[in-house]
């Protein structure tokens, strides 16, 4: 269990950076929006290597924090905290944890700085690398889906990408969610 915590991709996450590069090398972003975190940072280094375009790093992109279950493995998670995993994992919307974020709390966060990077950055094509829960807890707003239906389908892989365009208002525009598959 990750979250907030610190740490640098491995060589499959490398790989999976390095392959998604020629994906998004034919799409003309101004600007790179890009979580704090080292493993974020060292993504968005890969997937534009060799490309000038201006990144700015913020803290509100990170990841969802878990406090006391970062740097342990889901089977210690679940065997020291039963009732909060298993909410974590069918109900997320009920999901709260001492030291940690709820999905709610993330999906704020996460809603807010999707606001900035708009009326920062109107009428520009923008990318935003980020984290698994933060990016699903978006997509659920813009999709108008509640968090109890934050595990369904699609999934959110390691170095997938979602292509969303907005309104000025940060709503979706209909029909131009889209998803892939995290390249193998």
């Amino acid at each position: 269990m990750q979250g907030q915590m610190e740490s640098t991709l491995c060589k499959e996450g490398r790989e999976q950076a390095a392959a998604l590069r020629p994906t998004l090398n034919k799409i003309a972003f101004d600007k790179v929006y890009c979580s704090t975190s080292i493993r974020a940072r060292e993504t968005a280094t890969i997937l534009f290597a060799n490309r000038d375009i201006e990144t700015e790093y913020r803290d509100s992109l990170r990841e969802i924090l878990l406090g006391p279950w970062e740097g342990f493995l889901q089977t210690e998670v679940k065997e020291k905290y039963p009732e909060s995993f298993d909410e974590f994992w069918h109900f997320p919307h009920r999901f709260s944890l001492a030291g940690a974020e709820s999905f709610a709390q993330v999906q704020q966060r996460g809603m807010q700085e999707l606001q900035r990077v708009m009326d920062e950055s109107a009428g520009q094509d923008v990318a935003i690398i980020s984290h698994g829960v933060l990016i699903k807890s978006i997509l659920c707003q813009l999709e108008g889906r509640p968090l109890d239906r934050l595990w369904e389908p699609p999934v959110v892989h390691n170095c997938s990408h979602s292509i969303v365009a907005l309104d000025k208002d940060c709503n979706a525009v209909p029909q131009i969610i889209q998803y892939a598959e995290a390249v193998q």
